[in-house]
């Protein structure tokens, strides 16, 4: 028998019907794609509820309502398994059997949050026996079976929704929490008196938690909608969403991880985060090209001037990008060794005041364990500073060669993570996506926000995946309790407040929100030998040093400025060596000069003799 679905119909299917007309869904979309082989197993005694939508790709109002149904699923995606959403195409002919079958004669215009109540009502109302057994219950609980809960200790939070009997919002909470683990959400409505008296509970509706502890309190929303209250619950400590690896949420994270933590305020972001992920790119992911020529040679050429033109604040991480930049683009040369690059990175120069640190120091971007996060988030990071400082200083690649794209900052993303991104599956579905929506974007405004957008897209693509930290859950960002001003719901359906956005993106990414807290710090300059004393050894010339704990390179930085020569640097060996060779050669000249005048005499001599 069919333990529950539900069916929405699409238009009267007639003879004339076109198979081959574009597919209006495709499995990028979070629904599934049914067929009349797959119909009847896929909803057959299964342990979910479905609801399918039956249409027709040709039909001009199937294509206006498809964007509708594909918010619905985006807005239901976390209630799997308890349901699923799924359409079938009656204008296939493998299909029109089944839809024959079903009577598909109409269609009706449904909005999300119109689908989205009628499930829920179906789903509450079915009796115990016939409502799916994924399904969570969802009636009201009752004050006898609520109170006893306070001041209990648990393993996990309890969140008690009370609302009024004809809200929606406890429920779709409800559901909204379903792949989530560490807190379990159940609801009240207005009528239970002695629960509202013992919560002191005066606006509805309101939302209390109770804590594992055994203490319990309000909880502050700054609206009292769906979207707030689920967001605010997926960010408790703990609470993270059940992905197919099983991995437990960690207590102690300095157990996980071999690195020492670092404490943090999400509200920050983190030059070490940056520097970091420079330093990985430099010295870690670009090792892989023994040479870089042609157009791989070009790309890192756009992507070492970007960062040297747009990396804020200045320091030591600019001048050292700035040293590469103008090496990069006077050297004369189609090839270049990667060891070169290698070594002016590590500063074998000594150019004073140019520095990175060669030590992973994750702050914003460490895990819970190691493989997760780090470089692919700051790298995020980084080009999310840097679109924001073009936001704020548009005129800063004039000249570069870069400023006649109308997305420079992303242009250059593309390439480099097309060319020298190490996860190449990564790197084809972002080139996807710049392929197709790179071409509406016109503005370093827009260039700001389509980054995010991007940014967003993955995150809900990886949400329960492998790569997913049980600490950070992949979520849509900024969430509701970071930036409330980010979010709005319109006709019960949330939606992003673009000018919030666009206002909290300038202002977390802009260089007065930079914190150098665990930045690596240069080495100090060393101090001037004094008068007569013996020129100082250098071992970590050749060795590259150890730098302390910074994990650094041995170059101080400071003190020997290199000599730059036709965009050629030197230091002091190398000028040492010129001198060496400069003498010799002299000497050299010398020795030929007496040899060839002590000769030119004795022939002049015998010469003489011999005319006598």
């Amino acid at each position: 028998m069919l333990r529950f679905w539900l069916w929405l119909a699409a238009l009267w299917l007639g003879a004339g019907s076109v198979a081959a007309a574009g597919r209006l869904y495709t499995e990028e979309d979070p629904l599934v794609i049914l067929s009349s082989s797959s119909l009847k197993p896929a909803v057959t005694n299964s342990s979910s509820a479905w609801i399918v939508q039956f249409y027709s790709s040709w039909c001009g109002h199937c294509i206006q309502y498809s964007g509708t149904w594909k918010s619905l699923a985006q807005d239901v995606r976390d209630w799997r398994p308890a349901v699923g959403v799924a359409v079938l195409d009656c204008a296939q002919e493998e299909n029109y059997d089944v839809c024959k079958e079903f009577n598909i004669k109409f269609y009706p215009t449904f909005k999300v949050s119109s689908v989205r109540q009628l499930l829920i009502d179906v789903l509450q109302n079915h009796t115990e026996l016939d409502r799916p057994e994924r399904c969570p219950p969802l009636r009201p609980h009752r004050s006898a079976e609520l109170l006893p809960l306070l001041g209990q200790r648990s393993d996990h939070f309890t969140a008690v929704i009370v609302e009024e009997p004809e809200s929606y919002v406890g429920r779709e909470v409800i559901l909204d929490l379903l792949q989530f683990s560490g807190v379990e959400v159940k609801r009240a409505v207005s009528s239970e008196l002695p629960l509202l008296d013992a919560l002191n509970i005066t606006v509805l509706p309101s939302i209390y938690l109770l804590q594992p502890n055994g203490t319990h309190t309000h909880l502050h929303s700054e609206k009292p909608q769906r979207f707030f209250f689920s967001s605010l619950l997926r960010s408790l400590p703990g609470v993270a969403r059940q992905s197919s690896s099983s991995v437990p949420v960690p207590v102690d994270v300095q157990q996980q991880s071999s690195e020492p933590w670092r404490e943090f305020d999400r509200s920050l972001v983190y030059l070490a985060d940056l520097e970091s992920g420079l330093h990985y790119l430099l010295r870690v992911e670009l090792a892989s090209h023994s040479t870089l020529e042609g157009a791989e040679l070009q790309v890192f050429k756009d992507f070492v001037t970007l960062v040297a033109k747009l990396y804020p604040g200045g320091g030591s991480v600019v001048k050292l990008m700035e040293t590469l930049s103008d090496w990069l683009l006077t050297l004369p040369l189609p090839k270049i060794p990667y060891q070169a690059v290698l070594d002016l990175v590590d500063n074998k120069m000594r150019i004073s005041g140019a520095y990175l640190g060669a030590e992973l120091r994750w702050v914003g971007c460490q895990s819970s364990r190691a493989g997760l996060r780090g470089y692919p988030c700051s790298l995020w990071t980084l080009f999310h500073v840097l679109t924001v400082q073009h936001d704020a200083r548009p005129d800063a690649l004039d000249n570069t060669g870069l400023e006649a794209d109308s997305a420079p900052v992303l242009q250059v993303m593309r390439r480099y993570i097309r060319t020298f991104f190490g996860c190449q599956e990564c790197g084809r579905h972002f080139e996807a996506a710049a392929a197709s929506g790179l071409k509406s974007v016109h503005n370093p405004e827009e260039q700001l926000l389509w980054l995010w957008q991007q940014h967003n897209a993955v995150n809900t693509r990886l949400a329960g995946s492998l790569s997913e930290d049980p600490l950070f859950p992949k979520a849509p960002w900024p969430s509701a309790s970071v930036c409330p001003s980010c979010h709005e719901e319109r006709n019960g359906v949330h939606v992003w407040n673009r000018d919030g956005v666009l206002l909290f993106l300038r202002r977390h990414y802009g260089a007065a929100n930079l914190s150098p807290r665990y930045a690596a710090t240069p080495p100090p300059a060393p101090r001037p030998a004094p008068p007569g004393a013996p020129p100082r050894s250098d071992p970590g010339w050749e060795g590259g040093g150890t730098g302390g704990e910074d994990g650094g390179d041995g170059g101080d930085g400071g003190g020997r400025a290199g000599l730059w020569i036709l965009g050629v640097g030197f230091n002091s060996v190398d000028m040492s060596l010129c001198v060496l060779l400069y003498v010799s050669s002299c000497l050299f000249l010398m020795l030929l000069f007496f040899f060839f005048r002590v000769r030119s005499r004795r022939w002049r001599l015998t010469r003489s003799r011999l005319l006598v």
